[in-house]
């Protein structure tokens, strides 16, 4: 090997190590701006050049004062004529700018934005870009996007201007000198794509991708970055499931369940309903996988109230048949009993015999549950995280069934599956997910969907109301009480506002740049953690002694003690409490067919497959169930977006609606295992994407399931190292 190649071989090696290194290592970064950059969650260079603009400014069409149309958007370049501070409200400081070029005069009016005041002076040259109005005798921008021009604009002839995630500390400037910077440091380390699907797909290198996704010369080179280091994501993400997937059953003989035995006949006599034709199919996908030489890993996404647990007690009866156990963890003791009350009468009748084991459970009923498990003679056991303590051992557990799976940690659903050899994986979710996402979070997985309603179920309307009519929604609720029916009334006030959650007006901002979902804290019970329990009793107080004064007003919410929440629950449901105060630890499974009203209040606080889970309590029975939304603000943002609860109850279209405003990370969270990684993919957007991503993962770990052969070495370290982020940031 020469000395060149020999070097250029070095210098690859040590600018692909370098994607590693602390961020402290970048030109610039000193251990304050590493400080404030860890507030992004910027710890490596890595991360650094995946603080991906969040959007961009095009500045390529440069027009003069003079001919910059009225009401159309336009770049600028200007002198700095003068700059006035001012403050017309106490609390409003105003900067007022007067620029000029050689055609006219142009006026900046820039709203809490003092800092301009010392960042522009007179005779500096800038790029302006915004809409351009006209009052008072002038042409005028009212917060346009500013840039200094280097050596009076010499060079300047348009430009696209990307926008970072950026913190006070460090500005939007700093931050592209600092990723310009990480760039220079990183030049020339190995590309993870193999050359073959690079040239699939025409994507690009990863070096211009990076380059273009930051400082593009074009929107169409943005968007071509885009897709390329979008297709990297999910195919690391994909190679990562699938391979812990196979982990899983590496070494270990997988169970080969009995699907048409006498338990599983008996209980298709014993169901008192006919299952609809997504409910028989969702059966049969799940019995194959079972009855399949393969350990089954299978996930069964279901819309509210579509039948999931009836489909999944097919499964309980077919391990029946093979002569072993079967687990089922459910993430709250309201919902684990209620699965033993639904289910366990159909298995006793199927000769399936079943318990239930929760924190709440007695000593004496704890011990005859354990020994029996232990012995052999009990079938299947439900319960809650109280399934993951050490004493809870089977004598041959062949099944795990994990309803509202994404609940549950990472390290929770393995020490489940650890109660087993081999077992059997069948995960349930009443969370719409659309099947682009679903293929993204869950790629080692197998899935069924079953999204329609069965047509015995009543119908459910669903209104919007702002503070000022907010009486429509309790008179509601007072004449569904004087009907004989049952009121459930949310209150978020148990939770907190995210302390992370941005703020309109900080320094770096202005308005626009502010995410205009940042208020919605509310994704599932975890959210309400930490809250003020006080609130939501005193909000339950009022309602008894104001509103709802010959009825009875109960409260329940995760704080609770397990048996005085289900004292709550059980006096619910014999009709004892007209109207339940709660938080959204109902929000999944709780079955009260006489409740048919219910009020959320601060709704706009709550994400859209949140409010959906909600609505699933009502409308159960034969009587129709009304659902009213009570915002908290007038914004036409927030009201358009529960507006989509009042078009639609079709929990999948809702997903879609609130996937194409949010990102999917902000609806699932961190908790769920890979989510970190999604940075630039959109589901709705790159469903193609995201599809080709998991089949061509699939066939190159057909093709080498270890990646050790040359065209997948880089892959595979990529894998592992974005691998190993990840499950630092989920705690996996």
């Amino acid at each position: 090997m020469s000395r060149t190649r020999e070097q250029r071989a070095i210098d690859r090696t040590k600018a692909t190590l370098a994607l590693d290194a602390p961020v402290t290592s970048v030109r610039m970064v000193s251990p304050k701006r590493a400080q404030a950059l860890g507030k992004l969650g910027v710890a490596s260079v890595r991360d650094l050049l995946s603080n991906y603009p969040r959007r961009y400014i095009d500045m390529s069409q440069v027009s003069t004062i003079a001919v910059a149309r009225i009401g159309e958007s336009c770049t600028m370049k200007v002198s700095v004529h003068e700059v006035k501070l001012k403050k017309p409200k106490p609390r409003l400081a105003l900067t007022e700018v007067t620029v000029v070029d050689e055609t006219g005069v142009l006026i900046i009016t820039a709203f809490r934005q003092p800092w301009l005041a010392d960042q522009l002076k007179a005779g500096m040259t800038v790029a302006v870009s915004g809409k351009v109005e006209f009052n008072y005798g002038f042409k005028r921008m009212t917060n346009p996007y500013i840039e200094a021009l280097d050596d009076g604009g010499a060079d300047f002839h348009g430009m696209i201007v990307p926008v970072h995630p950026s913190t006070g500390a460090i500005k939007a400037g700093m931050m592209r000198r600092l990723v310009q910077n990480a760039l220079e440091e990183t030049e020339g380390a190995l590309d993870p794509l193999p050359v073959a699907l690079r040239a699939k797909y025409r994507l690009m290198s990863r070096k211009d991708a990076l380059s273009c996704i930051h400082f593009p010369h074009s929107m169409d080179e943005q968007i071509q970055a885009r897709r390329r280091l979008a297709y990297e994501e999910v195919l690391l993400l994909e190679l990562m499931l699938m391979q812990d997937g196979k982990r899983r059953s590496e070494g270990r003989v997988p169970a080969v369940h009995t699907v048409d035995g006498p338990h599983v006949k008996a209980l298709s006599e014993e169901v008192p309903f006919k299952l609809t034709d997504e409910q028989l199919q969702a059966r049969d996908d799940i019995l194959a996988k079972m009855a399949a030489p393969e350990t089954a890993n299978h996930l069964l996404l279901g819309d509210v109230g579509t039948g999931k647990t009836i489909v999944s007690a097919f499964a309980l009866a077919a391990v029946a048949d093979s002569g072993s156990q079967a687990l089922f963890m459910a993430p709250t003791e309201i919902l684990a009993r209620q699965h033993y009350a639904n289910l366990g009468p159909l298995l006793d009748e199927a000769g399936v015999s079943n318990a239930v084991l929760t924190g709440s459970t007695s000593a004496e009923e704890r011990a005859t549950a354990l020994e029996s498990l232990a012995d052999g003679r009990l079938d299947v056991l439900f319960g809650t995280h109280a399934l993951l303590e050490n004493d809870v051992v089977c004598n041959d557990c062949t099944l795990v069934v994990i309803d509202e799976q994404q609940r549950f940690g990472v390290d929770q659903r393995a020490a489940l599956l650890a109660k087993g050899t081999c077992p059997d994986a069948l995960y349930l979710t009443a969370t719409p997910i659309p099947r682009s996402l679903a293929l993204a979070l869950f790629g080692n997985l197998s899935l069924s969907y079953i999204k329609e309603r069965p047509h015995t179920t009543a119908p459910r309307k669903t209104f919007v109301h702002t503070l000022s009519d907010k009486g429509e929604a309790y008179d509601a609720a007072l004449a569904a009480c004087g009907r004989g029916e049952q009121v459930y009334v949310v209150c978020p006030l148990i939770g907190e506002k995210r302390p992370d959650a941005p703020t309109k007006g900080s320094e770096g901002q202005d308005d626009e740049d502010v995410y205009e979902f940042a208020s919605i804290a509310i994704e599932d019970e975890s959210d309400m953690l930490g809250g003020n329990v006080r609130a939501a009793e005193d909000e339950a107080a009022f309602l008894q002694a104001k509103v709802f004064v010959d009825y009875e007003v109960g409260i329940v919410h995760g704080k609770l003690p397990a048996a005085e929440k289900q004292e709550v629950m059980d006096r619910f449901r014999a009709g004892e409490i007209s109207v339940l105060v709660a938080t959204t630890v109902i929000e999944v499974g709780v079955d009260v067919p006489n409740a048919t009203v219910m009020i959320v209040e601060d709704a706009d606080r709550f994400g859209l497959s949140q409010l959906h889970q909600l609505r699933g309590r009502v409308g159960r029975g034969t009587l129709p169930g009304e659902m009213h939304l009570i915002s908290g603000t007038r914004s036409e943002t927030a009201l358009e977006r529960l507006s989509a609860m009042e078009r639609t109850d079709d929990g999948f279209e809702l997903a879609a609606y609130d996937l194409s405003l949010r990102r999917e990370g902000d609806i699932l969270g961190n908790r769920q295992h890979g989510a970190s990684l999604l940075k630039l993919v959109n589901v709705i957007r790159d469903g193609g994407l995201i599809g080709a991503a998991h089949d061509d993962a699939a066939a190159i770990l057909e093709e080498d399931p270890g990646l050790e052969s040359d065209q997948y070495k880089a892959l595979a370290r990529e894998a592992r190292v974005v691998y190993r982020s990840a499950q630092e940031v989920v705690g996996g």
